[in-house]
């Protein structure tokens, strides 16, 4: 972990060349794309090569953005506050956010039919179908890309929608008109996600003010407190032994040695289990045992062997419950309710008591640093199980479109449900991967830096009050985005704080609200250029 805040560096910093690291992912990406299109070219019609190569390229290039915008804003909060640096987080989401994929990412995907567009009223070619998924994935990548070099973290999912509702009415009206087109819309979903552009940032900053606030009053405040009373207590120690080393060169010969034999007896009194304080003799000891006593009595590392293994517990709770519960909802484990919950009391018992073993192992130590290095191990807990809910949930933005265009190619039919191949996953897992590193940095600065200062304790309320929202809003069916929710937690912490860059804020928001349109608009000029084409 990094223990300095602040630093977000990327593949190129400082006007250097690309790193070697940045040689490795660009060979790794055009590697897994080039095999994989090896792999497609003997699973899918041979007689359609040309929009398998399209397809693909737009496919991973959506796959790449998702991680250069998304990817980036989960771990914006971890780099911000200096727990992780870009390296750091660029290993745990390679591993979290693949493993995610490839493990929980669900062995089938839905199409479009009875979702945001209903196309089974209109007797859809199959290469129209194609089309429509291409034309949305590229167009939804390009909107991704624009808005991550600008630094605005938006919803993949509803660039996505957006571009699906986009080629699809373009469709429509060659087909049927404008008035037949625009009702294949489901507009009360197109409504709910309206909502979410407002509902998602409020809850999430609600619960993270609440969170925080609670964290800031019992924890850290508390701590800064008790580390001002103890550096006064260390000054006043300080101070005692200057006085009575300024007392004792004062005395005669003979009372240098009458006190010195004091001390010594002192000394190997306060070392006996029977030490009594009564019994000592000098007056450096006697006050030197009430500075001591005044210390123990401060009880400075209380929040931590307290509080924060509570804190602890609860959040692992909660991000376990989003793995079993979001993350690995597609696959068969055989796991009751019952058994989720019986998994997250273990999980939360045993997080508490390995923080509480770690802050005793802490006791001594700078309070400042042993806080900061506590609440950063537990950030990265929360930004690793957040990784995970994300890769097996998220991919489907850039694998499900892309998995219809594969099952079409392969079949030249429509299917209702479509297998997702190992080898497709794969390949746009890394994609992730290579996008956060590539195009990430200005998401992660924007997420943990600009909107407002982040320490672990802040990052880790942020991460977890939006894993809580994610949760909540899943368990009531509320219309939310897990990116709009994570922002509006770092706004709670800002209001907290009283630091919140709401200027940088309306241009996020507005960019919120053109993602629908925007995406929309291109990938209708997407699909009227293929469908030219083609």
């Amino acid at each position: 972990m990094s223990t300095q805040s602040g630093t977000v560096d990327g593949p190129a910093e400082g006007g250097k060349g690309p790193s070697g690291l940045s040689w490795f992912f660009g060979a790794l990406f055009i590697v897994a794309t080039g095999y994989f299109l090896y792999w497609a070219t003997g699973y899918t019609n041979g007689n359609y090569w040309i929009l398998l190569l399209l397809a693909t390229l737009f496919g991973v290039f959506m796959a790449f953005n998702i991680g250069g915008n998304d990817v980036a804003n989960s771990f914006g909060t971890s780099v911000g506050a200096g727990t992780l640096t870009i390296r750091q987080a660029l290993a745990i989401a390679a591993i979290f956010e693949v493993s995610g994929a490839i493990i929980a990412g669900g062995a089938v995907t839905s199409t479009i039919r009875g979702g945001i567009v209903d196309l089974g009223g209109m007797q859809v070619q199959p290469l129209d179908f194609v089309y429509i998924m291409m034309s949305a994935l590229v167009a939804a990548a390009l909107w991704l890309l624009f808005a991550t070099k600008k630094g605005y973290p938006v919803s993949t999912t509803h660039s996505i929608v957006g571009a699906i509702v986009g080629s699809s009415i373009t469709l429509g009206i060659l087909m049927s008109g404008t008035s037949d087109a625009f009702s294949l819309v489901q507009w009360g979903k197109i409504g709910q996600i309206a909502i979410s552009w407002v509902l998602s940032p409020v809850l999430g900053g609600l619960v993270s003010y609440t969170l925080f606030s609670q964290i800031k009053k019992h924890i850290l405040s508390y701590n800064e407190a008790a580390e001002a009373q103890l550096a006064e207590i260390k000054q006043e120690k300080r101070e005692h032994g200057r006085r009575h080393k300024e007392a004792f060169e004062r005395l005669s010969e003979i009372q240098k040695i009458s006190y010195t034999h004091s001390l010594a007896r002192d000394v190997s009194l306060a070392s006996g289990e029977d030490f009594d304080p009564a019994d000592l003799e000098s007056d450096y000891y006697r006050e030197l045992h009430r500075i001591d006593q005044k210390r123990e009595s401060l009880k400075a590392y209380r929040a931590l062997e307290t509080w924060v293994p509570l804190v602890a517990a609860i959040g692992a709770m909660i991000i376990s419950s989003m793995v079993l519960f979001k993350g690995l909802k597609h696959m068969d484990l055989g796991l009751t309710t019952l058994n989720n919950y019986l998994i997250m009391a273990m999980i939360g018992a045993g997080v508490w008591m390995a923080t509480f073993i770690f802050a005793k192992t802490l006791k001594g130590q700078s309070l400042g640093r042993s806080t900061f290095l506590i609440f950063s191990w537990m950030q990265v807990f929360t930004a690793s199980g957040f990784a995970f809910s994300h890769g097996s949930n998220d991919i489907a933005n850039a694998i499900g479109p892309f998995a219809a265009i594969l099952d079409v190619l392969r079949t030249n039919g429509i299917e209702s449900n479509v297998a997702v191949p190992a080898p497709a996953m794969i390949t746009f897992g890394i994609a992730l991967i290579v996008g956060l590193w590539f195009i990430g940095k200005e998401v992660i600065a924007t997420v943990g830096h600009n909107l407002t200062k982040i320490h672990p304790a802040s990052g880790f309320s942020a991460e977890l009050s939006a894993a809580g929202v994610v949760m909540l809003a899943s368990t009531f069916g509320l219309p939310v985005s897990s990116t709009h929710i994570l922002i509006g937690a770092v706004l709670g912490i800002g209001l907290v704080n009283r630091q919140t860059n709401w200027g940088l804020m309306k241009p996020i928001a507005l960019a919120w609200v053109i993602t629908l349109p925007a995406a929309g608009i291109l990938s209708a000029i997407a699909f009227l250029l293929l469908r030219a084409i083609f």
